[in-house]
Order: structure tokens, then C-alpha cells, then sequence
């Protein structure tokens, strides 16, 4: 059991720091759970918290093949762009999805005075340690 903890406490440690920390342009992104799914073998959720600093944005990147993103803006706004589609702005309240193999090529504040913080959960392979991966757009 001692084992399992330990385990358990280094990958969310590793998620944390090498695979989610960004915060050089303005974001700052925690993982705030992390759950196997008990009736889905090999599968787990895992939520993070997004802040964005007035005027911060994310990198373009993509997310694991196997994830399904459900994202909730918290507070302030938050412009998206997945894929080919339009640039979106988001509220406080509303939410989006991403599906496996997505690019993700605009996720920023839309504000330059006023914070925003979103939520997104993933159901992503449990053996998965990186959440998000850099792109050139």
C-alpha cells in the first residue's frame, strides 16, 4: 500500500511540475485531481486548474490521443481555438470540449486587465504523463 501512495504521490508530482507547469507566458496550471476510473480499466480523470494573469495565454499545443477534454471557464473570459475553427470567447460558466487529437492553438485570457481561471477535466489513459505538448502553428 506504502508503495502504491508513493507511486501515486511521484506521478502527480511529475504531472505537476514537468508536464503542466507552463506559467511563462502568464498561465498558471495545476493538477487538482487525479482518480482511476474504477469501472474503466486503464483510464483515469484528471482535472486541472488554468489561471490566467491579465493578458496570459497558453502555448499552441495538443493533448494526448487518448483524452477527452471538458473545460469550464471559472471566472473572466477565456478565448479557444481548436482545430479549424473559429476564435471563441468563453465566460464565466461556459464550457467547451476537446476530443482526441485536437490542436489547440489559441487558449488565452481575453482580457488584458482582469485574471481568468478554467477548469479542465480530462478522461486521458491512466499511464499518461504528459498532458499537454507544444506545437508550432
Amino acid at each position: 500500500m506504502i508503495r502504491i501512495v508513493a507511486s501515486t504521490a511521484a506521478f502527480a508530482v511529475l504531472l505537476a511540475t514537468g508536464a503542466l507547469a507552463h506559467d511563462t507566458s502568464g498561465e498558471n496550471v495545476r493538477l487538482v485531481y487525479d482518480h482511476p476510473l474504477p469501472n474503466v480499466p486503464g483510464k483515469s480523470m484528471r482535472a486541472v486548474l488554468v489561471e490566467y494573469a491579465p493578458g496570459g495565454n497558453s502555448p499552441a499545443h495538443t493533448h494526448p490521443e487518448s483524452a477527452f477534454i471538458y473545460a469550464t471557464v471559472l471566472e473572466g473570459a477565456i478565448r479557444s481555438k481548436v482545430n479549424d475553427g473559429p476564435v471563441t470567447t468563453y465566460s464565466a460558466g461556459e464550457s467547451f470540449s476537446e476530443y482526441p487529437g485536437d490542436r489547440h492553438g489559441v487558449s488565452e485570457n481575453a482580457s488584458s486587465t482582469e485574471p481568468a481561471r478554467l477548469l479542465a477535466v480530462f478522461v486521458v489513459d491512466t499511464a499518461e504523463t504528459e498532458l499537454t505538448t507544444p506545437f508550432d502553428e
